[in-house]
């Protein structure tokens, strides 16, 4: 289950230097158009040719559709457009928030019990993503000053563009339960992005039709570019959107969506391992809030036991 994160983690890092050779929605296409078509061969290889298999009940196809509009063409579209104006600090805060959403949405719609200690978790987690991804000189300053510190300027890099892509991210998670009753999870994942990256794929072509300074449709890259692409789209989206909803169409979303406050972690965990970076300690920090928040989330029911009420009189001592 830790999987999906821990590929995202990554993902996003190899996806951030291929923005220069680049437009985000060549990038977007590239990521799901690919990854489509591997999670549609691996539902017929796996599931085979018969009742399931790489098709999808029409009973499914509205929602499917939906969620293909949502999850693979807005979220990867703002994604990646948030990518041109941020770095890896406040925007993988603000995509890594959706367990918030995710579980305001499933409880108004599938009535998964949040207790306090559930609410507890969501927000350490929360708290711990702001220790991983923001620097020191700015959570000191907010802790003085406020939400002043945020200027203009600030959300002017591309934030924005990521709030609505973790949004976007939220609503697609939950949509995924709708438009797998019927079908194979695996294999609607592999349909809404093959179909999510359509769009994408014309507004590429037809940017710079429209536009002369837009980036051209077909990206000059570099074969270690070109790897990294095909990290992101196999490993990033195939392997981890198959993983992330075929768990999501089964168990509590919740606490499988809580997984995503170890993203920032495993990124970080990736740096310290492959490239020699340290941690500051307020990031030593925030990685032990998200992995505390996420025990919290995961294990709410067993840690909130409200007092029951006393069945039967009293025993009476003499």
């Amino acid at each position: 289950m830790l999987l999906p994160f821990a590929l995202w983690g990554t993902a996003m890092a190899a996806m951030k230097p291929l923005l220069d050779g680049a437009g985000p929605l060549t990038l977007a296409w590239l990521r799901l158009l690919p990854a489509g078509l591997v999670l549609l061969l691996a539902a017929s290889l796996w599931r085979g040719s018969g009742s399931r298999g790489w098709r999808v009940d029409r009973r499914d196809w509205g929602w499917l559709l939906l969620f293909a509009l949502v999850d693979a063409t807005a979220f990867q579209g703002l994604l990646a457009r948030g990518l041109v104006g941020t770095g890896a600090g406040l925007g993988s805060v603000l995509i890594d928030s959706q367990p918030l959403a995710v579980a305001l949405l499933a409880r108004s719609l599938f009535g998964e019990a949040i207790n306090p200690v559930g609410w507890f978790g969501l927000l350490l987690g929360l708290l711990g993503i702001l220790c991983l991804g923001l620097p020191a000189s700015l959570l000191r300053h907010w802790w003085l000053m406020g939400p002043s510190v945020l200027t203009e300027r600030a959300w002017s890099h591309g934030e924005l563009w990521m709030l609505a892509a973790a949004l976007a991210m939220a609503l697609g998670t939950v949509i995924s339960r709708y438009a797998c009753r019927h079908s194979d999870p695996v294999a609607v994942t592999g349909w809404h992005m093959l179909l999510g990256a359509l769009p994408l794929l014309l507004g590429s072509a037809l940017a710079p039709l429209v536009d002369p300074a837009a980036p051209a449709f077909w990206p000059s890259w570099s074969g270690i570019d070109w790897a990294l692409m095909a990290y992101a789209a196999l490993f990033g989206s195939a392997l981890a959107y198959g993983l992330f909803f075929w768990f999501a169409s089964q168990g509590d979303l919740t606490s499988f969506t809580s997984l995503t406050f170890l993203t920032p972690v495993f990124a970080l965990l990736c740096g310290v391992v492959l490239l020699g970076e340290g941690l500051r300690p307020l990031q030593w920090c925030g990685a032990a809030l998200a992995l505390v928040s996420v025990l919290l989330i995961n294990r709410r029911a067993q840690l909130w036991q409200p007092p029951a009420s006393l069945e039967g009189p009293a025993e009476v001592l003499p």
